[in-house]
């Protein structure tokens, strides 16, 4: 039987590899690996029990870090792994830490590598997840891309061989448990929400957290907007908030700032909120699949096609920009499906057991 070792680390790739692995399984042995990147109960074990991912098979407690101090830690640990189990492939997804060391670690030892969410490209290299996806990629034997345009982007480069289009697995993921999350989700009652009475906001892209004068600005404009913002606050920014002493309590009555909430808590915010503030690569898709409008606090996206389907607005942290742009966003009626037909996990299983 064919066995397939699964690296992940953060809350974005539990949601991914949870369809994928429900696939795998019916044909394929699996080995789950956590490397402990994302490690509390909020950005981590309610993901396993929400999304009945099985428990990991290894966890490797890394923790935060520097970027180096952190990566070079779970290559050497995911080394070791795969040297004890010497799994027919490693199949990393994303673009974090866990990503890269999980593909280095694979490829040093001659075992393939196949990647899930390959050929996104934000073209802005301070990013240090541009880094991971771009090594990640020209490392990897099977990429899989979510859409023809990541596609094309590999191709740019001269990557042909392997890549497979399979559409996007957080549409796997999105339609499995909205249903869910529509049943079980209190998260509106217990925040007194009403749906469309409120936008919400995700803020944890190092570059609009780590500078403290940034911070505050995006943080003093969401309290200046017209209805109510719901911000699930990251660990590391309310680590920041904490440090500087930022958003004293005067300014935060129309900010509603709260604990990270698990998914399908997420997945209702989203599916209710008048309109989302991030700058979260994942939330931006989870806005268009829910039908929602986004305003992506960057200046550059990953997902293109939601800009060109008229559903995301670039605003940067610029306060005018963001400001403007709820007042005059409106998306168009058209919402072409971009990201597949929700069985990308399935195409996934199916390549991985033909190429043996």
């Amino acid at each position: 039987m064919l066995t397939i070792l699964t690296i992940v680390g953060a809350r974005p790739q539990f949601i991914k590899a949870a369809p994928v692995s429900r696939a795998l399984r019916r044909t394929a042995r699996e080995l789950l690996v956590h490397t402990g990147q994302h490690y509390d109960y909020g950005m981590s074990a309610v993901f396993f029990e929400e999304l009945a991912l099985p428990e990991p098979d290894y966890n490797l407690g890394i923790g935060s870090g520097s970027h180096g101090k952190q990566t070079g830690e779970m290559l050497i640990a995911i080394e070791e792994v795969l040297l004890s189990e010497r799994p027919d492939w490693v199949l990393v997804y994303g673009d974090t830490n866990s990503t890269l060391a999980g593909a280095l670690a694979a490829v040093k030892l001659h075992i393939p590598v196949a990647h899930v969410e390959a050929g996104l490209r934000s073209f802005n290299r301070a990013m240090p997840e541009e880094h991971n996806r771009v090594l990640t990629d020209h490392a990897a034997d099977l990429l899989f891309c979510p859409t023809p345009h990541a596609v094309d982007l590999l191709a740019r480069e001269g990557i042909t061989h392997g890549v497979h289009l399979t559409g996007d697995v957080m549409l796997d993921a999105f339609l499995y448990n909205t249903v869910l999350a529509e049943q079980r989700s209190t998260i509106l009652d217990a925040l007194g929400l009403q749906p469309q009475t409120y936008y919400l906001a995700t803020l944890h892209r190092p570059a609009n957290t780590d500078d403290p004068a940034q911070l505050q600005t995006l943080l003093d404009t969401l309290t200046e907007l017209p209805l109510p913002v719901v911000l699930p606050l990251h660990p590391r920014t309310r680590q920041q908030i904490e440090r500087h002493g930022l958003l004293p309590k005067s300014k935060i009555k129309n900010l509603k700032l709260i604990e990270p909430v698990g998914y399908l808590d997420m997945l209702l915010l989203e599916r209710c909120a008048r309109l989302i503030l991030t700058d979260s690569g994942g939330v931006q898709k989870e806005a268009y699949m829910a039908g929602v409008p986004c305003i992506t606090l960057r200046d550059e996206t990953e997902w293109v096609e939601t800009l060109d389907a008229g559903w995301n607005v670039l605003a940067g942290a610029d306060p005018d920009r963001i400001r403007a742009t709820v007042r005059d966003f409106t998306p168009p009626a058209e919402h072409p499906p971009l990201y597949g037909d929700g069985h990308a996990a399935d195409r996934i299983a199916e390549i991985l057991m033909a190429r043996g």
